[in-house]
């Protein structure tokens, strides 16, 4: 094998399915090594893209995914799509080609300092530069891309390190001995051969090795006992729980909602753990978290920091014990320091703890009417904001006739401001780790890749993917991605003709609003030109049928952008988060 398969042997035995990619010839053995070994090859119109989808496949799976880019600009395209991974916490491997060896520093194509750029970001970075350290550089890669706190990896493979040693020989320009003229010509190539020599040594013995399985950072029985003793204290308890308590992919998230369920606590989900408990349960909750939190006396942030979304651990009552469990010492003590800090794996933890933890339903009763009565009256607001006329389509009215199509198999992709946070409030998952945000670090243009992404993992389901009509701008050249993959993937484009979500505080407070407007362009006619189906949508009495056309064309296997030309409302006014 070469090393391009060498690389794809490991992927196929880490238990990829998918690597996404932009081609180019750094990188080209192995995406032609993993075709050859039943991984589908998903090629996309720019790399960050390909990492947005790996990242996807990471959150929803639970196994790392994978995107291969080419040198140079190939890797600097990924640093915004790698940095939100990071902050993410999502486990992913970056393969990222690069000049051969023996060129490095000489000016060839595409070659820069791609390990200086890239190593703040990621985990882990590795440059291999022999054929045989292939395997076990991306083992271990693999390995510390989900072991503790998890997060993105990086290893560099030379393009000298992925073809056939002939191919390899001959790129060099290295000579038989009856062609060598010279004294230079012979000094030459005797250090062309020993330099091959060492690059491809032992390379007939490299191998693929088993699965990798990272240690998950567990807490001792002490902290769950405790944990559980201040829990029997509390009358008016809240859990909140992260996308980091869904980092064990699909049957880790099932025993977690049956946990959470056994517990009986109040809960509050946020990122990939929308979704967890299903549309409906008696203790999960949707609004007035803020309201919740500075009332209760006992507080668990499963997975959650205490960092702007929950205004720097200002939201939560100084009276209420705090419990912080994250695979994070740094995160398990952000901004606020807690009664009980368990630096270990939230998911492990509240399902021990539920079999622990004795608590009173009875005394919690009046807590949770009190918090169901908060909910109702909020969705109450809602459906009287939803009533109200705007010009062209009402977006919370819009947002309810989504919802009241979504399939119960539903994926649902968020990617975008003003529009994308009014559907949070109104659309909800059906499923555990059927949500996907782009996490804290607010990316916009993560739409595409994640839409791409979980597609491929639920070809069966309906994927939505929720657009402003800014971020559409970033990934919209990707339904050419889906058409020719055939990914019949549901896009809804919010058009407000605005980045509403800036221009809104900006015009009020700095009365201009300056860089913050668009056009209300025809985006559906650019989906029709990479061959999807283009819908547009522009009065309240076409919102049904043209939910209804979008879905029956997608179940045809035709990708479909509904392009809906929104009114303006004051529903998030004063909301934006810094």
């Amino acid at each position: 094998m070469n090393g391009g398969d060498l690389v794809a042997e490991v992927l196929a035995r880490q238990g990829v399915r998918f690597l996404f990619t932009l081609c180019g010839g750094h990188i080209s053995p192995i995406l032609v090594g993993a075709k050859a070994r039943g991984i589908q090859v998903v090629d996309v119109r720019h790399e960050a893209n390909a990492v947005f989808a790996a990242d996807a496949v990471s959150r929803m799976t639970g196994i790392p995914g994978v995107a291969a880019v080419t040198a140079g600009p190939g890797v600097t395209n990924t640093i915004t799509a790698i940095k939100n991974a990071q902050m993410a916490q999502s486990p992913l491997v970056l393969l990222g080609g690069a000049t051969a060896t023996i060129l490095k520093g000489r000016g060839s194509l595409q070659d820069i300092d791609q390990m200086a750029l890239i190593a703040p970001h990621v985990k882990f970075a590795a440059a291999v530069t022999r054929v045989r350290d292939l395997p076990r550089t991306l083992e271990k890669a693999f390995e510390i891309a989900q072991e503790g706190v998890p997060g993105p990896v990086f290893v560099e493979c030379p393009v000298d390190l992925l073809y056939d040693e002939p191919v390899v020989r001959e790129m060099f320009g290295a000579k038989s001995a009856s062609d060598v003229k010279g004294p230079a010509d012979v000094a030459l190539q005797l250090y062309l051969r020993y330099y091959l020599a060492k690059t491809f040594a032992g390379s007939g013995r490299a191998k693929a090795g088993p699965k990798v399985h990272p240690e998950i950072p567990l807490a001792f029985p002490s902290a769950i006992t405790r944990a559980a003793g201040l829990l029997a204290k509390a009358r008016r308890p809240v859990i909140v729980v992260g996308s980091q308590a869904t980092l064990g992919g699909p049957k880790e998230t099932e025993r977690l909602a049956d946990a959470l369920g056994r517990l009986g606590v109040p809960v509050y989900l946020s990122g990939m753990a929308r979704g967890l408990m299903g549309r409906e349960h008696d203790v999960w909750f949707r609004h007035k978290r803020t309201k919740a939190l500075g009332e209760a006396d006992f507080v668990l942030l499963a997975g959650v920091p205490n960092d702007f979304r929950l205004n720097y651990g200002l939201q939560i009552s100084r009276k209420a014990t705090l419990v912080s469990v994250n695979r994070s010492d740094v995160d398990v003590r952000k901004n606020r320091k807690p009664k009980l800090g368990a630096v270990a794996d939230p998911c492990d933890f509240l399902c021990r703890l539920s079999r622990e933890a004795a608590l009173d339903g009875d005394s919690l009763r009046p807590w949770l009417d009190r918090l169901r009565t908060r909910d109702r009256e909020r969705d109450a607001q809602i459906d009287g904001q939803a009533e109200q006329d705007v010009d062209l389509v009402n977006p919370l009215a819009l947002c309810q006739r989504l919802e009241a199509h979504l399939a119960d198999d539903s994926v649902l992709v968020a990617d975008g401001g003003d529009f994308v946070a009014t559907a949070s409030y109104i659309m909800s998952p059906r499923a555990p780790l059927s949500w996907l945000d782009p996490g804290p670090f607010g990316t916009l243009g993560v739409g595409a890749g994640f839409a791409l992404g979980a597609k491929l993992c639920r070809p069966s389901a309906e994927v939505w993917l929720i657009y402003g009509d800014g971020s559409a701008g970033y990934t919209i050249p990707e339904f050419d991605t889906f058409v020719r993959h055939g990914l019949p993937v549901i896009a809804v484009v919010g058009n407000d003709a605005s980045w509403a979500q800036i221009a809104r505080d900006q015009i009020e407070i700095l009365d201009d609003d300056v860089g913050t407007v668009l056009a209300r362009t025809d985006y559906h006619r650019v989906a029709e030109g990479f061959g999807a189906k283009g819908l547009q949508l522009d009065h309240p009495d076409q919102v049904e049928s043209t939910i209804e056309q979008a879905k029956a064309l997608a179940a045809d296997g035709h990708p479909v952008l509904i392009n809906a030309h929104i009114g303006k409302t004051e529903f998030r006014k004063g909301s934006i988060s810094m």
